[in-house]
């Protein structure tokens, strides 16, 4: 009997798809779901943040944090360059402002939303830290 011919008949064929759907799911995303009665969360649960009082500062944190790694890596790319010498001192001066600048208006957001250069630096279990700790 195909889903169409289950549903029309009354079965609950689809309901049961989406549910084994919803496990495949779970299960590919290494999820656990938190355990009932237990008085409170499993530490996997507390991992997920999800205040909606925090969600703006959340988002904030992490669109600081991809900014603050492309700068890195803009900066790191740019000190390449000075030292291969492939740019002129007129490049060099204005690549050097914009860094500066970049990272100063970095500064002023990090305080504007209560958080630290230390903040946006997520951990990745294993391989270490995202950002080089102290810009370096």
């Amino acid at each position: 009997m195909t889903d169409d011919e289950q549903t029309r008949a009354g079965g609950t064929e689809p309901d049961a798809a989406i549910a084994e759907a919803a496990r495949a799911a779970a299960g590919a995303f290494g999820l656990v779901p938190a355990r009932e009665g237990e008085g409170g969360p499993s530490a996997l649960a507390q991992r997920l943040h999800t205040d909606p009082d925090t969600v703006e500062r959340d988002l904030m944190k992490l669109v600081l944090t991809i900014v603050e790694l492309l700068r890195q890596l803009m900066e790191r790319t740019a000190l390449h360059r000075v030292d291969r010498g492939d740019l002129s001192e007129a490049q060099e001066e204005r690549i050097g402002m914009t860094l500066m600048i970049l990272h100063e208006r970095m500064g002023e957001l990090c305080d504007r939303y209560d958080l630290t250069m230390d903040d946006l630096n997520l951990d990745l279990g294993p391989l270490g830290s995202l950002l080089p700790h102290n810009g370096g």
